[in-house]
């Protein structure tokens, strides 16, 4: 009765469009005063649930992604995967362009919804340009910027971090997401190629020697904070922490005094925008505390473990049923909510039957973004369809090809663990 009561509130505040937040904190509050939790435990907990350093990585790495989204960095990517595709002539190579350059933006933005809009504006009227189907553009565009929420610098992964209690490393898990979020983009890639030789995709064009120099140099300085986010981790140079600080004064001067494609005027905006963004992550992680406090106290880890050991002992197909609940949960729930109040319910389920957690986080977080690809929450969904001028009816009938290839990668991720587990095992010893 105590663990209905907690989700019960929570799934009426949902259904009734209070935000998540509020919705969280009311489920806290309500559940606490039912099982006779003092409301001073509970803001205790919500404070400290955003009392931790490891909090500030979030707004350094917004912020970075921010600058670096918005000052131009999108259309020097496009241009710069153009010239290295342009080499191979491939029948269908400029929607090969748009995998590399949200994968080169991914790594810079840690944002999937950012790299749908920069990217999005940038390719999607240049391969309807050039002959491609816009819903066939736009799909693309909207699949491939999952990488986003896989590979570091990802937001999702500081959130997953934050949501075992801080038990997990950052830097684990960004190096974690870096071979799932290279097969989902290699994916794409094979599924592009298919797509071209069927449908008769115009072939890339290679870009001429001199041009290929100057946009290369170009394009370097803002793949330099790829260097500075992995190589300074991996070199032991700086924290995760510190590498978010280092990349925002990076991409600040690139953005403004190398680009100077961005507006000083601007700047309040686009600092306004990001504060706004993070104010509203750390009231979730804060209400998203108080609720695993209650959650431990009803002992629903315990119990969630027992129910899938009635259903399975079997670790595989225990694996198989919590993908299809996180794709069940990330469609009707936003990603940072849902890691935030999956993790304390899963992870100890995940523990028992032996995942790792770093594996176990990869899982979550690709069947999460798979998730904001479907309405009715998918919010990178939303976006694509609002920067290719297409509507979601015009869209779900074509994505299905994209959604069967980021299937396959998930089962690919989710039953052969080296996959996510081998860079940081070799890397991080």
């Amino acid at each position: 009765m105590d663990i209905f009561v907690l989700i019960a509130t929570m799934m009426v505040c949902f259904v009734i469009g209070m935000p998540i937040a509020y919705s969280l904190a009311a489920a806290a509050i309500v559940g606490g005063l039912w099982i006779g939790i003092p409301l001073e435990a509970l803001m205790l907990k919500i404070s400290d649930g955003v009392s931790k350093v490891a909090m500030l990585t979030i707004p350094f790495f917004v912020l970075a992604g921010a600058i670096m989204a918005e000052g131009g960095m999108a259309r020097r990517l496009v241009a710069f995967a153009d010239v290295l595709v342009g080499f191979t002539r491939l029948r269908g190579g400029l929607s090969i362009v748009n995998v590399l350059a949200t994968t080169f933006l991914s790594g810079i933005s840690g944002s999937a919804v950012a790299d749908t809009s920069a990217i999005g504006s940038v390719m999607i009227p240049q391969m309807e340009r050039s002959g491609y189907p816009r819903v066939f553009a736009t799909n693309l565009t909207i699949t491939a910027s999952v990488q986003a929420l896989l590979v570091p610098p990802s937001h999702n992964a500081v959130l997953y971090s934050l949501a075992t209690g801080g038990t997990i490393a950052i830097s684990s898990l960004f190096m974690a997401g870096v071979f799932p979020g290279l097969l989902l983009g290699f994916s794409l890639v094979i599924l592009c190629l298919i797509f071209a030789y069927r449908d008769g995709h115009p072939q890339g064009q290679s870009v001429p020697a001199k041009d290929a120099v100057r946009i290369t140099i170009d394009a370097a300085w803002g793949l330099i904070t790829l260097v500075i986010i992995l190589g300074g981790i991996l070199g032991g140079v700086f924290t995760a922490i510190e590498a978010g600080a280092v990349a925002c004064v990076w991409a600040f001067f690139v953005t403004m005094f190398i680009y100077r494609d961005y507006k000083w005027r601007d700047l309040p905006v686009l600092l306004h925008r990001t504060l706004r963004t993070v104010a509203m992550v750390m009231t979730l992680i804060a209400c998203a505390s108080a609720v695993g406090y209650i959650m431990a106290l009803t002992q629903m880890p315990a119990k969630m473990t027992a129910f899938f050991l009635s259903i399975s002992a079997n670790k595989y197909v225990i694996l198989f049923l919590i993908n299809i609940l996180l794709l069940l949960l990330g469609t009707l729930v936003d990603m940072a909510p849902s890691i935030l109040i999956a993790t304390p319910i899963l992870l100890p389920v995940m523990r028992n039957f032996g995942v790792d957690p770093v594996h176990f986080g990869m899982i979550m977080m690709l069947n999460l973004g798979i998730g904001l690809c479907h309405p009715p929450v998918g919010s990178i969904l939303f976006v694509g369809c609002a920067v290719g001028k297409v509507t979601i009816e015009q869209v779900m009938r074509k994505i299905w090809p994209f959604y069967a290839v980021m299937f396959l990668v998930l089962m690919c991720v989710t039953y052969i663990p080296e996959i996510s587990l081998w860079l940081p095992r070799h890397v991080l010893r």
